[in-house]
């Protein structure tokens, strides 16, 4: 039996949820769903520039499963930007966590 996921943590709550190419109709376009935990993990790598053992720490979850998870978002943001796909962000195992500032 595999073991319980930790809920990830996430600061950030997307407004914006949805991206898609200029000029194509929506109901014409494939779509590629980001988790919101996945987007939280492009948010603390490639925007905020923390290294993985940083970002992994802010979200609760190992470093191994953060690689992971920064993977499959990249993964999915490459797959739409170069096959002109939709971009829906929804979903995942997350606690939204307010920000401290």
């Amino acid at each position: 039996m595999p073991r319980p996921r930790l809920c990830r943590r996430v600061h950030f709550n997307p407004s914006i949820i949805y991206f898609k190419p200029r000029g194509v109709k929506l109901r014409e376009l494939d779509e590629v769903i980001l988790t919101i935990d996945e987007l939280e993990s492009v948010r603390l790598k490639d925007l905020d520039g923390l290294d993985q053992a940083n970002a992994a720490k802010k979200m609760n979850i190992s470093q191994p499963t953060f690689h992971r998870l920064i993977l499959s978002a990249r993964k999915k943001i490459s797959d739409a930007l170069i096959k002109g796909k939709a971009i829906k962000i929804e979903g995942g195992n997350f606690k939204l966590f307010n920000k401290k500032r």
